[in-house]
């Protein structure tokens, strides 16, 4: 199979045919990948901002969606032959751990999933059955964006009636919460972001503010906004440890709740006013919004049956896998959206 390297930290990933399949394992799936997505989180590991690297070169990707090809011993969750959705989150399964391909001698390791490749070996509890009438290019977000996403609000926050919510950070993950908000009764919903595209598609979303952070200081903003008082919940996905102090400075007192879902560069912190956290603000971080794949993916591909998770507008790109690069340049520089890789479309 052909897939897309990562050999050196900060170098392109490399193209490479020829990478030979191992046999399976118990617990562990072979799928042909039919799209992948690339979020941030892969972006940051590619450029070698997650820390040490003891298991180059590797592969990546970590939402996708496929066709299974061939099953281990004691699968029982998927068969040949079903259309699946890759991701992250551990659900119901065998967790088959990781893989090792090989390619001319070289061994190229992998761990229980990953995307940015032809066939991948895939540790059952990574998979979850295409739901019906999802289309194959949309189940990639449900693989991290939407459990992320939604799932914060729908799992985790689930906002009261009348509460004002403040989102920083467009990207796959926060525009699916700020979808999801939506099932919510939200007095006011404030998008905060530095591209002019992404505040746009915001607003048809549903936000009511929408704030270019390079044109203004986006706590002091909102604090107008809400005549000093500050919202009741925050949602951050940026990535950057100035935009989740920013997003923590603007909840309110006496029980504001920030979450972020944000992955920043190794190393980096945080830094809070410790005033603000005995006010009664509260802050915490978010795995996968408490997602769990195997009930709550089929009942986000409903919420997008009914037309509440209008996704394919996040998709404003598609790539072939070897523009994988490009694609990791786009996302960095903030020009799309969730880029959508397209490896086998007509599977």
């Amino acid at each position: 199979m052909k897939a897309a390297v990562l050999t050196e930290p900060g170098q392109p990933l490399a193209i490479l045919p020829g990478i030979e399949v191992p046999d399976l394992g118990p617990g562990q799936v072979l799928v042909r990948i039919a799209y992948s997505g690339v979020c941030h989180s892969q972006l940051m590991e590619a450029r070698g901002r997650r820390g040490e690297d003891p298991w180059l070169p590797h592969l990546l990707g970590h939402e996708g969606s496929g066709k299974v090809v061939a099953v281990g011993e004691a699968v029982t969750k998927v068969a040949p032959g079903d259309y699946v959705i890759l991701g992250w989150i551990k659900g119901a399964g065998a967790d088959g751990g990781g893989t090792r391909y090989h390619r001319d001698g070289t061994i190229i390791n992998a761990g229980g999933v990953t995307t940015f490749n032809e066939q991948a070996v895939v540790s059952e509890n990574r998979l979850v059955r295409l739901p019906a009438g999802l289309p194959l290019d949309i189940a990639v977000l449900f693989g991290c964006a939407v459990p992320t996403g939604a799932g914060i609000l729908t799992n985790e926050i689930r906002p009261e009636p009348g509460s004002t919510i403040a989102f920083f950070g467009l990207g796959g993950i926060g525009l699916s919460a700020l979808m999801a908000s939506a099932l919510f009764d939200c007095k006011r919903v404030i998008a905060v972001d530095v591209s002019d595209q992404k505040l746009e598609l915001a607003g048809s979303f549903g936000a009511d503010v929408t704030i270019n952070s390079k044109s203004c200081d986006p706590v002091a903003e909102i604090l107008r906004i809400t005549d000093g008082r500050g919202v009741d919940y925050s949602i951050e996905a940026s990535g950057v440890c100035a935009v989740i102090e920013s997003a923590f400075e603007v909840v309110r007192a006496g029980g504001g709740l920030c979450v972020f879902a944000s992955h920043p560069k190794h190393g980096d912190r945080i830094s809070l006013d410790p005033f603000a956290l005995i006010s009664g603000r509260q802050i915490r971080g978010s795995w996968g919004g408490r997602s769990n794949p195997d009930t709550d993916i089929p009942r986000f591909a409903e919420l997008y049956a009914e037309g509440f998770l209008p996704l394919e507008k996040l998709i404003t790109r598609r790539y072939k896998l070897e523009e994988i690069n490009t694609a990791l340049d786009d996302l960095e520089a903030g020009r799309v959206g969730r880029p959508l890789i397209e490896i086998d479309p007509d599977l």
